[in-house]
């Protein structure tokens, strides 16, 4: 059976897209994925899942990125804007996966692939695992580009979380395009925003 887990990564952050990835995997490597540390993505450090990001992608059957974008989270809100990439993620696959695994207690609407939810799948699923490093090394990599065009918010360190120094960026310029104005601290709280340089495009 083809079996492929999914996983998304930025679901608590205040700037930028929500993230998934969908991996399948061989089962003859599966074990080799385990003894190289693939497991959870919040467990391993940058440079570790920058590693083992690379060894999922050279020996999965196929991996593939959905996303959902700022606005969508606004108008969606997150949870719904999460299943959503998901499900982009899971449709871009080759071949269609007979079953996926999916991170949390949410099934994907509207897929017509048979799915099973899993609590704290990234713990207990290897494909889950794999495809929460891939999502996370992906979005981290997006977030370090943006953060040339947004440097007020210090995105290289926090990558689009409510670090001290991003909560403090949102209150002295207000938030960007990409920041989600359905959370609480980039909501515009009927003041005007002050935009930096270049910030408006």
């Amino acid at each position: 059976m083809t079996v492929a887990g999914v996983d998304e990564v930025g679901r608590g952050a205040l700037f930028g897209p929500v993230v998934a990835a969908a991996a399948i995997l061989p089962d003859e490597v599966l074990s080799t994925l385990v003894a190289c540390g693939v497991k959870d993505s919040k467990r391993l450090t940058a440079k570790r899942r920058l590693v083992l990001a690379v060894k999922i992608r050279e020996v999965a059957v196929d991996c593939k990125i959905g996303v959902a974008s700022v606005r969508e989270i606004d108008r969606l809100n997150i949870l719904q804007a999460s299943l959503l990439a998901m499900r982009r993620a899971i449709l871009r696959l080759e071949p269609e996966p007979e079953l996926v695994k999916v991170d949390g207690n949410r099934p994907v609407p509207d897929l017509h692939i048979p799915q099973v939810t899993i609590v704290k799948g990234d713990s207990l699923s290897i494909q889950i695992a794999a495809a929460s490093i891939v999502a996370k090394v992906w979005r981290d990599e997006l977030i370090s580009r943006l953060a040339a065009k947004y440097p007020e918010y210090d995105l290289t360190k926090n990558k689009g979380y409510g670090s001290k120094k991003h909560l403090q960026a949102l209150l002295d310029w207000g938030p960007s395009r990409q920041h989600r104005l359905s959370f609480s601290p980039c909501k515009n709280e009927g003041q005007q925003l002050r935009l930096p340089l270049g910030f408006d495009k």
